[in-house]
């Protein structure tokens, strides 16, 4: 799919039966939508009609939000695999506009929900201990983080602690999406070349050999790995809050975020990335105690 993330100006120039990966509806800035006036054609946006109409909205949310709606809903269909990314809290959103006003839009946080309309596919958080020492059993991911580090994973135990656990998963992480253009298209080629060759793959590797096709040497193939692979059935949601690594890999739903359009990339994508920002940001949680549906895919 393609045209991700057009504004309703620009689907009105667009034909039919062009395919769109995003349609938005909402008041940001980065895609508004608009209202046809009763009895005319005239159009103005939502934002501009909701300030004329506060009372659609109500006392308590127009004084926080003006005219603004609280909430950006999209429907989006995925055939190909979206970014590695995650989206600031409010304090780092206030310092990247500040830092990066051209990069980084609005001072808001961008929590979402998604609700799967067909089978959707989704990496989302940082796989636990035990099985990041089952991903650092992969050849290539040992070549890129070292064996040293490698033994000292797996010396750890649960019993060391929650934040050494997070602390060395993220110098891994760091590690592997700070390697250099040279390092990750090495590994990658190899990683492709070995797979080919081998008899029976788990669902994991055949994800990586899909997204390889897609996104040749490009990190976000290794980072997959790190990365738990999850299958919403229809019907079914996933919540993901602010500072954590997800990409949605294929399939259509409709998600509820708030109203911002921040988004740090960091593997999967040809545009801007800002690998230490997301790297620095990211929260390192195992476990998924904010209410993800976390239907692994066996």
């Amino acid at each position: 799919m393609n045209n991700s993330g057009s504004s309703q100006s620009e689907l009105d120039d667009e034909e039919e039966d062009q395919p769109y990966a995003e349609f938005w509806m909402g008041s940001h800035v980065s895609g508004p939508s608009f209202i046809v006036l009763d009895g005319s054609e005239q159009r103005v946006t939502l934002k501009s009609w909701l300030l004329e109409n506060p009372n659609v909205l109500g006392p308590k949310v127009v004084e926080k939000w003006g005219g603004d709606l609280p909430f950006l809903f999209k429907v989006l269909s995925v055939d190909k695999a979206l970014s590695i990314q995650a989206h600031p809290d409010k304090n780092l959103a206030r310092t990247l506009l500040k830092l990066h006003p051209d990069v980084y839009k609005d001072g808001n946080h961008k929590p979402e929900m998604a609700l799967a309309g067909t089978e959707f596919k989704v990496l989302c958080g940082l796989v636990t201990l035990k099985e990041l020492k089952a991903v650092l059993t992969v050849p290539e991911v040992v070549e890129l983080v070292g064996v040293e580090n490698v033994n000292l994973v797996l010396q750890i135990t649960d019993e060391d602690g929650e934040e050494k656990v997070k602390a060395i998963l993220q110098s891994l992480f760091t590690d592997v999406m700070s390697e250099s253009k040279e390092s990750v298209t090495g590994a990658v080629d190899k990683l492709r070349n070995r797979l080919h060759k081998e008899s029976q793959l788990t669902d994991k590797e055949q994800l990586v050999l899909w997204l390889e096709k897609q996104y040749p040497s490009d990190v976000g193939v290794i980072a997959a790995f790190f990365l738990n692979h999850v299958k919403l059935a229809p019907d079914e949601a996933l919540f993901l809050g602010a500072n954590e690594p997800h990409a949605y890999i294929y399939g259509e739903c409709i998600a509820c975020k708030a109203t911002s359009d921040n988004v740090v990339r960091a593997g999967l994508t040809p545009k801007h990335r800002d690998v230490q920002t997301l790297c620095s940001m990211l929260t390192y949680k195992q476990v998924n105690d904010k209410g993800q549906n976390l239907n692994e895919v066996p």
